[in-house]
């Protein structure tokens, strides 16, 4: 499987019912995206969810960003990956990852161990007994170094998520040449800075208390400082762009010149306006 240059990230169950979610995922079609990707958390399962996306569709590629290693078992995964793609024309791609611990003990009451091994068994719960496992289009959500270079050994790629070029600059150098860097962009097409902020932080809110992510910024360069209070401006600059069309996709193709192999678009709208979220798609899509 190729992956191609520009994409989406959405979550169905911010507009769910089949009318809505077929709607949607026919326009990032018609606009001419290569994948819709889309997470799993306390919505839609994800496998249900992908095999509805593929049926409206007929050539975008849909891809899990993430599917839950806690959601089902390794041969469950392997099984559902091969059936989607068997069924829908190769168009899907398996994006695993480690989720929260608040997903994984509070929601699913299971006891999260520690990420990297964790998934390295997985993957190997996945690959076993199985020819050309190494072809299988997977991928998983990476942001520290350990977690990028598994992804470079053991799948096609990565997907981090809520980072900026800095971090795809050394994604890409420790995932090596021929993997995919899907990085994922939030993105408001908004020039009044008061209003793309307060939609950035209303946004960002839900991420803001999981350590995972507050590591992953630090570790990018940002401050306790810009993580307080909902986050500094230069926080939400970086991790929401905003603008005109023009100031956005400059912003995009500094993903591509630090190494990102695909940018995957994540409209960012005032609750229910789907009108927004699809005129900022068209903006966006000739990136």
């Amino acid at each position: 499987m190729k992956l191609g240059r520009l994409g989406v990230w959405y979550s169905p169950d911010k507009t769910p019912g089949p009318e809505p979610i077929g709607a949607f995922v026919k326009t990032v079609e018609r606009l001419g995206f290569d994948t819709l990707w889309y997470p799993e958390s306390r919505g839609y399962e994800s496998f249900t969810l992908a095999g509805y996306m593929l049926s409206q569709t007929s050539t975008l590629k849909i891809g899990s960003s993430i599917a839950s290693i806690y959601a089902r078992d390794a041969f469950t995964a392997r099984r559902g990956m091969i059936s989607l793609n068997d069924l829908y024309g190769g168009r899907f791609i398996l994006g695993l990852g480690v989720s929260h611990v608040p997903m994984v003990e509070g929601l699913r009451g299971h006891v999260y161990e520690k990420p990297v091994p964790a998934m390295r068994a997985y993957l190997n719960g996945i690959a076993k007994g199985e020819a050309g496992a190494a072809d299988f289009p997977i991928c998983i959500a990476a942001l520290g170094p350990l977690m990028l270079k598994l992804a470079g050994q053991m799948t096609r790629g990565a997907v981090p998520y809520n980072t900026i070029p800095k971090h795809t600059a050394e994604a890409a150098r420790i995932l090596g040449p021929d993997k995919w860097l899907a990085v994922e962009q939030k993105v408001t097409i908004e020039t009044d800075p008061a209003r793309a902020r307060a939609l950035g932080r209303e946004e960002l809110s839900r991420y803001m208390v999981l350590d995972n992510y507050r590591n992953a910024w630090l570790g990018m360069g940002f401050a306790e400082a810009d993580l307080a209070n909902g986050g500094s401006d230069r926080f939400i600059d970086q991790i929401v762009l905003w603008g005109t069309a023009d100031q956005v996709k400059t912003g995009l193709r500094a993903h591509f010149d630090a190494g990102a192999t695909h940018v995957a678009i994540q409209p960012v709208h005032a609750a229910g306006d789907t009108a927004a979220r699809d005129a900022i798609l068209t903006a966006l899509a000739d990136t």
